[in-house]
């Protein structure tokens, strides 16, 4: 039975995650190698709890409750008897592969280790521990209180029985699971990401502006926003990476990273989080 909820990261996903686990009644141990980042972490989770309350979809008291239930640490070995941990650290495969080699030393046996990568394949991350049956992708969407969606991905040693218990989770949670094949991308941003690259690549081109490319997809195709607006709030190093993933991964040229999107992430244009990417913030 899971009843303890380890999460490592306390950025935009990992506080999302840490939020949507303890307001659901789980006990969660939230991670990070930075103070600052975990007390910034709390006090989002905070104003998003404030939030849903005031929109009454959350009872006020549940925002005390939920608050309670996060314990941040700066060590991992505090998370040494957590039930299930989601990993939720940067895009970046060397930093996930080191993360979960001491994961697995600390974390109890039989405790289940999923990741919220995006497109780092879930089989890799697994060989590096001693227990591949109990490692799973489990991909939020961000933000995570609000969207329905997690992708969940088998690796190739994942048990029936992690899979089971993971999607049970999810349920709990009260989301819909999407289940993905261990390749570069899985679903979301297989499809996502070669979009945002050739809207990149409409604006390299001169095509159209960066707006009225986002007009165009936005109204002429129904998205609640245009996919350059997007690439700027998942943020461009992220979009990039992930193209890069899609590019090794397949081999195969049409997963080019634009020129540009490399250009604007060498420069520091992240999007929102910088201030700075196809629009001003």
């Amino acid at each position: 039975m899971i009843t303890t909820v380890g999460v490592l990261g306390a950025g935009q996903m990992g506080n999302g995650i840490a939020h949507v686990f303890a307001q659901y009644g789980y006990q969660v141990v939230l991670f990070d190698i930075a103070q600052a980042q975990l007390e910034k972490a709390l006090k989002a989770i905070g104003q998003n709890l404030e939030r849903q309350a005031k929109k009454g979809a959350i009872p006020e008291a549940l925002v005390g409750e939920t608050l309670g239930r996060i314990r941040i640490t700066q060590d991992m070995n505090d998370l040494a008897d957590v039930d299930f941990a989601v990993e939720a650290v940067t895009e970046h495969e060397p930093l996930k592969l080191e993360i979960f080699r001491k994961l697995d030393s600390i974390v109890k046996e039989g405790a289940i280790l999923a990741s919220n990568t995006s497109s780092i394949p879930i089989t890799k991350i697994a060989s590096v521990t001693g227990r591949p049956d109990k490692v799973i992708g489990m991909h939020f969407m961000n933000p995570v209180p609000i969207m329905k969606l997690v992708e969940v991905i088998r690796g190739h040693a994942t048990s029936d029985d992690t899979f089971a218990l993971t999607g049970a989770l999810v349920a709990q949670l009260e989301k819909e699971m999407a289940v993905s094949q261990d390749y570069p991308g899985f679903i979301v941003n297989r499809v996502l990401i070669p979009m945002i690259n050739e809207a990149v690549f409409a604006l390299y081109e001169g095509i159209a502006t960066a707006e009225d490319i986002d007009k165009g997809m936005k109204l002429g195709t129904n998205q609640p926003m245009g996919p350059l607006t997007l690439a700027d709030f998942i943020g461009l190093d992220t979009v990039l990476a992930i193209a890069n993933v899609l590019y090794d991964g397949f081999k195969d040229p049409k997963y080019r990273p634009c020129p540009l999107l490399v250009k604007m992430v060498n420069a520091g244009y992240m999007g929102r989080k910088s201030g700075r990417g196809f629009y001003t913030y």
